[in-house]
């Protein structure tokens, strides 16, 4: 089987751009949405539009870079919430902390789990969505064995219904409201006993 070339390492003052540019890129994306400026995200990195193409080959790219370290401490979070809780109360913590981020950063979180221009995102096999599916699937999958949630849930279900919470109140100054709105979506997806 072949193996895919590892991409070279930058170059000292390339790595500094593209350093430069991740942290604008969250700054502007955290205030504007995922639809902000490359312009601006370019101006405020102090580069100019070209190396920021020539760093990031699409807008995907570059929210990629953005996401990419948040969203491996997220997945460590659901192993450690697995680790230390039941299955049910594993789940709810770490949706929890999936919505404080999605708070937190603006609707950034759900322009990766939405349907629209980055809803690709979900089908490539080692992008951000998919890390964030296979940490729910797997916190999902215990929480179904122990007969915690209800067992037609799909994790496509968890990440719409997370995008919707997110979507709902990214342009609202109540960041309690997604907190309201996930507890009552958890009270919806946990089963009841009898």
């Amino acid at each position: 089987m072949a193996h895919a070339a590892q991409p070279r390492p930058l170059r000292a003052d390339a790595q500094r751009n593209y350093d430069r540019i991740v942290s604008a890129a969250r700054e502007v994306f955290a205030q504007h949405g995922a639809g902000a400026s490359l312009k601006e995200i370019a101006r405020r990195a102090g580069t100019g539009s070209a190396t920021l193409h020539r760093l990031f080959s699409s807008r995907r790219a570059l929210l990629e870079a953005v996401f990419h370290d948040r969203v491996e401490e997220l997945c460590a979070m659901a192993a450690q919430r697995a680790k230390e809780n039941e299955p049910g109360p594993a789940l709810f913590a770490w949706l929890r902390d999936l919505n404080a981020y999605a708070v937190a950063s603006r609707g950034l979180a759900a322009s990766l789990l939405r349907d629209g221009r980055d809803a690709d995102l979900l089908e490539q096999g080692e992008g951000c969505q998919a890390t964030i599916a296979n940490a729910a699937r797997e916190l999902l999958r215990r929480a179904q064995q122990a007969s915690a949630v209800r067992p037609g849930l799909l994790v496509e279900d968890l990440l719409a219904l997370f995008a919707a919470i997110s979507l709902a109140t990214e342009h609202h100054d109540d960041d309690e409201q997604a907190d309201r709105l996930l507890d009552i979506a958890i009270e919806g997806i946990r089963l009841k006993s009898s």
